[in-house]
């Protein structure tokens, strides 16, 4: 897992207005600049916000990614929830729990 592109991607995508037109405009070959892994790829083009925070991007940068693509406040923390739901613990990052991390 590239958790630090996904996380460069999003930061970017939060901050940048011509990185955001690259998206919208032509999101695959933007996203071909980055080392993803396939579901990385798959949950940034697909929004999928839940399986993003499992993967353990940031609470800030995802909160930022959600309300660029269209969520509510709401609609994130139920993403989040049902991610965990759906996908088991956030798997890295900081939102691990202590007992899950490595080392």
């Amino acid at each position: 897992m590239s958790l630090y592109y996904v996380q460069k991607l999003l930061y970017q995508l939060n901050r940048d207005p011509i990185v955001r037109k690259r998206f919208a405009a032509d999101r695959d070959e933007l996203l071909g600049e980055y080392s993803l892994t396939d579901e990385e790829r798959t949950a940034i083009e697909d929004g999928d916000i839940g399986l993003l925070y499992v993967m353990g991007v940031n609470g800030q940068i995802l909160m930022h990614y959600s309300a660029l693509i269209g969520q509510e406040w709401d609609e994130y923390i139920n993403a989040m929830k049902q991610g965990v739901a759906d996908h088991g613990a956030v798997r890295g990052g900081l939102y691990t729990l202590l007992e899950d991390r490595d080392g």
